[in-house]
This record gives C-alpha cells, structure tokens and sequence, in this order.
C-alpha cells in the first residue's frame, strides 16, 4: 500500500492476532491506543450492513504529542496517528499507517516537521516489526 497519506502492508497473521501484535509494537516504540473504532460492527448496528473486519486504532506517543501540542496548541485536529487494521474480502489482513509527514505538512512549522519526521520513523519500524 503507498498512498499520498498512508503506508502499510498486508500481513501472514490473522485481523485478531493482527490487532494484538501492531498493540505490542507500537508500545515498544511508545504508543498506548486511545480510541479503537470498530467500524465493521458500527456499520453493522448503525447500517445492518456487513463488511470484513476493520477497527481503526488512534495511536499517540505522549512525549512526541505533548511536544506537538507545545508548539502548535491546534495540532490536535491532526492528532491521533491512525493505524487501521482491516480485512479485505479475499480474508488478507492489511495494516496502514497514517503519514504524519503528509498530515503535518499542513502546518508550517519547522519543529512540526521534524516531529512528524521522527513519528513517521517509528510507525515505520512498527510497519516492519508486523
């Protein structure tokens, strides 16, 4: 996967041991998950329509956001690093990471970049841990 404002890869694991080990890796690099949106079973209550499974996981490394907040306070529109796990309809698992380079080029600031630099290094070395 290479789009203007994601990376990713499909990967040899199931969509739950998929979830459980992206949760382990990004903790190694210091990420907890704040929100974790199930879209396939909000389209399905909300829609009553079904789909493979997807969830949506809103990654945040505290340190690394406390320092975006530090020198752009309305940076949290952008914030947190989305990473969805989801399954296609042929059952391969994909992971794809949010590009902080992409999102945060849309604020010009010059600490903001190198941030997003260092945050795009670590979700990459996620990417490929998986």
């Amino acid at each position: 996967m290479n789009i203007r404002y994601g990376f990713g890869k499909t990967v040899e694991l199931d969509f739950d041991q998929a979830i459980e080990r992206v949760m382990q890796v990004l903790q190694g690099e210091g990420f907890g998950v704040l929100a974790d949106i199930d879209i396939a079973g909000a389209m399905k209550k909300k829609l009553d329509q079904d789909m493979p499974p997807y969830r949506i996981l809103g990654a945040c490394n505290p340190p690394l956001a406390h320092r975006a907040l530090t020198a752009e306070p309305s940076i949290g529109l952008l914030l947190p690093c989305n990473v969805v796990v989801r399954q296609d309809t042929a059952g391969q698992v994909h992971v794809e990471f949010m590009d902080p380079d992409a999102v945060l080029q849309l604020v010009d600031k010059p600490d903001i970049a190198e941030l997003a630099a260092e945050v795009k290094q670590r979700l990459e070395r996620v990417m490929q841990a998986l």
